[in-house]
């Protein structure tokens, strides 16, 4: 009954008062050539108890979470503090759902506010939305809405992207008219190189990421001011949130468009998700916002309320005349980011910021110190960084995770078939001095 609340008898009830005699005829209508035809390949009915102890063994399964782990790329390891879990399993912020009626969701109005408040002093743009479901759509979504501005089709992508962010948008754009195209990046420094960025008056937006996905930071301004020489819409993606808190944002470089993975903030790795995307930009665009803006208004005796601003879907109305077909936002995972950020307060951000990059910058020196390892990139990093070793990286890491109980890093043949000798390495505050010395000790003795 906690899990199915409609005991058989009224299933039974329910297929009488329809004329059906049994669930079968409900789907009467599909071919029989396409039905599976067999059970399907899961256990039988299990008791309550049976079913905790299941999960629980599946939960083991996950070597992160009992191994030492230097894995990033995109979901970061980071403590969270208890007043983030305790406050979003209150029943009002855990069974509540999107504002539809939103002048009676003032509690779930405003903290959306708070959040897009938060995401826009991080980003330092003007105007930011209720959020998205994660990085990489969001990333999507301000290629889409750099088209609408521009009324042009050609985007320009660099190859230090995310590559699973750039697959989702060519996911997102591939039945329409849509050119994507991707842009090499400078094999010593990890970064695009400004001057030999070609752009056209048919370009529609340049998506930077920074760190990006080596961990390299980009040079923002310059790449800004070649975008807008022809028109085109600047993107800048940002997969570890942490660096908000060191690096200078955005928006300061004049950014069009800021999105974000906001997992580092209070968000468990959990498999890769549920996470939250944010996005911002410039107040003058905020019409071809994608998902929802929660804002405040005064009634006529002054009274401060929160109200939904703008639903760029029109989901209630003009659905034809819809920016996005997102209808809702990520609230509790939102509300999660927006405890953590309230809790660690600008200073608290700071030193967790601090703590990545010099933590990381240890690790950095010392492997760069072996025999047979080097640092790949000059660029500057956050708290990711590429080693290059002497042998295929994928194997050694193999053995190290299964010997040594290290997970120690991702091998980027992943995703750069060319790259077999590089790895990457994140570091972050959770990582002790320790940990990091017998990491580096274990690729010494390789």
């Amino acid at each position: 009954m906690r899990y199915i609340p409609n005991s058989p008898e009224e299933r039974a009830e329910m297929l009488k008062t329809i004329g059906l005699s049994s669930a079968e005829e409900l789907f009467s209508s599909i071919p029989q050539d396409i039905k599976l035809g067999r059970k399907l390949n899961i256990t039988e009915p299990l008791a309550e108890s049976e079913v905790i102890k299941l999960m629980e063994s599946l939960a083991e399964k996950n070597s992160g979470s009992k191994k030492t782990s230097f894995l990033g790329a995109g979901t970061y390891p980071h403590y969270s503090p208890t007043v983030v879990d305790y406050l979003i399993q209150r029943s009002e912020f855990f069974t509540s759902y999107t504002p539809y009626q939103p002048e009676v969701s003032q509690g779930t109005l405003q903290y959306i506010f708070e959040f897009q408040t938060l995401v826009c002093q991080l980003t330092g743009m003007e105007v930011a939305n209720a959020s998205m479901y994660d990085g990489s759509t969001a990333m999507a979504e301000a290629i889409l809405m750099a088209q609408r501005l521009t009324r042009r089709n050609k985007v320009v992508i660099a190859k230090n992207v995310h590559p699973e962010y750039i697959e989702v948008a060519r996911t997102y754009t591939k039945y329409s008219e849509t050119d994507i195209e991707t842009i090499e990046f400078d094999k010593k420094t990890g970064t695009i190189k400004p001057e030999e960025l070609k752009l056209s008056e048919n370009t529609a937006c340049l998506v930077v990421q920074s760190p990006n996905f080596f961990g390299c930071i980009e040079d923002l301004k310059k790449l800004a001011d070649i975008t807008h020489a022809v028109g085109a819409i600047f993107i800048v993606v940002v997969t570890e949130a942490i660096s908000f808190g060191l690096l200078k944002p955005p928006g300061k470089f004049d950014a069009d468009i800021v999105v974000a993975e906001g997992q580092s903030f209070g968000i468990p790795m959990s498999f890769g998700g549920p996470h939250v995307g944010l996005f911002a930009t410039k107040e003058k665009f905020v019409r071809q916002m994608p998902g929802r803006l929660a804002g405040i208004a005064y009634d006529k005796n002054g009274n401060r309320g929160f109200v939904l601003t703008l639903a760029t879907r029109e989901q209630h109305i003009r659905r034809e005349k819809a920016t996005s077909n997102i209808c809702t936002n990520q609230g509790l995972i939102a509300l999660a980011a927006t405890i953590y950020m309230e809790t660690m307060g600008r200073r608290g951000l700071q030193e967790v910021a601090l703590q990545n990059a010099q933590k990381a910058a240890y690790a950095k020196q010392r492997i760069n110190s072996l025999k047979g390892f080097s640092i790949a990139f000059s660029a500057p990093t956050f708290n990711e960084f590429v080693v290059r070793s002497e042998q295929p990286a994928s194997e050694f890491l193999d053995n190290l995770r299964k010997e040594k109980g290290i997970i120690g890093g991702l091998p980027l043949s992943r995703y750069f078939p060319e790259n077999q000798t590089d790895f990457l390495v994140c570091v972050t505050e959770i990582h002790t001095k320790q940990q990091i010395d017998e990491f580096v000790d274990c690729l010494n003795k390789l």
